[in-house]
This record gives C-alpha cells, structure tokens and sequence, in this order.
C-alpha cells in the first residue's frame, strides 16, 4: 500500500501526464521538449525556446497555458518595442490630479515573449526584474506581478537578420533552454494530414484548475534530494568549471536550478526522491545557454556537455 506522501506524488505524476498528452495533440512528436517546458513551469523558472521560425515555438507556448488554465499574454519583440510596452505606464489623471499606473502585458500569469531576440538590449533588460523578483519597478513604485509568474522566451538563431544576442545577465534568468527541431517523418506526415494545430488548440479544455496548478508547484519541496545526489550535482557544476573546457562555468543560481528542475522531473516520474537519471534529464537544458566553449573546441556545447555527463561519475 502507497503512504499518504507515495499516493499524493503518484496523482501528481497522473495529472502532469494528462495535461503533457493534451499537448502533444497539438505539438505532435516532440513529448520530451513538452516535458522539458512543463518541468521547468512547474519548477517555478522561465523557458528559452531557440529554433528557426515555423516549428511550433509559439503553439507550444499557448497551448501549455491552454492546458494549464493560465492567464495568458503575448508581446510580439519587435526593434521598437519599448520598456513601457512590456511594463505599463502612469497616466495623469487631470480630474483627480494624480498618476494612475496602468499595467502592461507583463501582468499575467503567463508572459510569451515572442522573438525576444529581435528588441534593443534596453527593451530586453525591461524582463529582468520581472523575471528574478517577480515585481517591477516603475517611475519609483514597485508592482508586485501575479502568481504564478512564467516567462517563455522565443528566440530565432542569431545568424537571421535582424537579432540582437541576449546578454549573460538576460539569459541566466532562463531555468532551460529547449529546441524543438524539425518533426519526425511520422508526426510530419500526421500533422500535413490532420486539422489545423492552431484550432485543435483554442479547442482544448484545461487539464486542472489554477489551484492544482499550485498545489502541484508546492508539491516539488516534498521530493528528497538525498546527500550523495547533492555530491553528484556539485561535481557536475565543478567540471563545467574547467577553464580548459568552458569559458565560464555555470553559476550557483544555475546549480539551484539543476536540484529544482530534477525535483521536479523526479515528482514528474511519480517518485518522492531524485535519482542520477533525473539530474541527467534535465541537466542540458539547465546548462547549455549559460556555457560558452573555448576556442580550441569546436564540438558543440551541447556535445561537450553529454561527454562531460559520460565522464563524471555517480557517487
């Protein structure tokens, strides 16, 4: 018989199942790019999604907020977006004399941030309070946004025209960054045979109330990381540390998002405890936009970072 702690992790694991298969009805083919986003959600971090357009990116993103019953806003990037676009403004009120602020999109539980890539770095710099505070401050007041807060960030490879790179600061308030990648032969042929995505989607109903949605977000603190795991993920941050290998390794808020997003993958998998196997799930997505190979390697990062899994030994 499961105890009381078993029983609530396993219905965990059945819901977040029911709403990932929910999605992947719209998003075919990708189940593992549509766990990864659902983990990082429910591990209370932001999304980076990177590909060429016309993949899904944005799809994915509506279609996780249709799921999970969110409050959803989408702001378009674009080179003259400004700060005040994306956080609100205040406005005289001539009868009452006195500024009324009036929110911006930024006030929703769940913010897309499509192409984010193609606004000025002083537009791009207007996430990053949001982001890591989950407030802003506008004209001296401080606006607390709502919870929860989900940021998923689109962005087209940096060799099409008209992009500008995040800086370090920007792209280390992403828990994951994924990519979806073209779909198999199967999903492709399913997806030129079928319905629209897009209309499947405005059709879906919501998997769980708001407050399940909380519930299960509270529920990650339950999973135990035990001593020897916490071993494991302090030798995998020191490898990436190598100057030899990286650059710059990945920073302590990046080492506390590799334990967050494996709690939860881990409670995604119905266990209350993390295991090696979890750490591994998550880790690349965690750590491949914050590391930056030196010069004298030319593997991809995300190659260096499976042989740098292969190499590091489990306690």
């Amino acid at each position: 018989m499961l105890d009381s702690t078993e029983h609530s992790i396993e219905q965990c694991r059945v819901d977040i199942n029911q709403a990932v298969s929910a999605i992947e009805t719209i998003i075919l083919g990708k189940r593992n790019q549509i766990k990864l986003a659902v983990c990082c959600l429910l591990a209370g971090g932001h999304c980076l999604i990177e590909d060429i357009p016309g993949v899904g990116k944005t799809t994915l993103s509506q279609s996780i907020a249709q799921v999970f019953g969110l409050d959803f806003n989408r702001i378009q990037f674009t080179s003259d977006l400004l700060p005040a676009d994306i956080l609100g403004v205040s406005i005289y009120d001539a009868n009452k004399q006195v500024f009324n602020f009036h929110p911006g999109p930024i006030f929703s539980h769940f913010v897309l941030a499509d192409e984010i890539n193609r606004a000025t770095p002083k537009t791009q710099s207007a996430l990053l309070e949001a982001m890591e505070e989950r407030q802003i401050s506008v004209e001296g007041e401080t606006h607390k946004l709502d919870e929860p807060f989900f940021v998923i960030g689109t962005q087209n490879p940096l060799d099409q025209s008209g992009t500008f790179p995040l800086p370090e600061s920007q792209l280390d308030r992403f828990m994951m960054k994924i990519q979806l990648g073209y779909p198999d032969a199967d999903a492709e042929r399913a997806l030129l045979s079928g319905k629209n995505p897009r209309e499947k989607m405005f059709r879906i109903q919501p998997s769980m109330t708001l407050d399940r949605f909380l519930q299960l977000q509270e529920n990650v603190d339950q999973i135990h990381s035990a001593g020897p795991l916490l071993l494991y993920v302090q030798s995998l941050i020191q490898a990436t540390r190598n100057p030899g290998v990286f650059v710059y390794g990945i920073s302590p808020r990046a080492g506390l998002a590799i334990i967050r997003a494996s709690k939860t993958w881990a409670m995604m998998n119905g266990r209350s405890h993390v295991e090696p196997g979890d750490v591994q799930a998550i880790f690349a997505a965690v750590c491949e936009h914050r590391l930056t190979a030196t010069e004298q390697h030319s593997k991809p990062v995300k190659s260096m970072i499976e042989d740098l899994l292969e190499a590091v030994a489990i306690p």
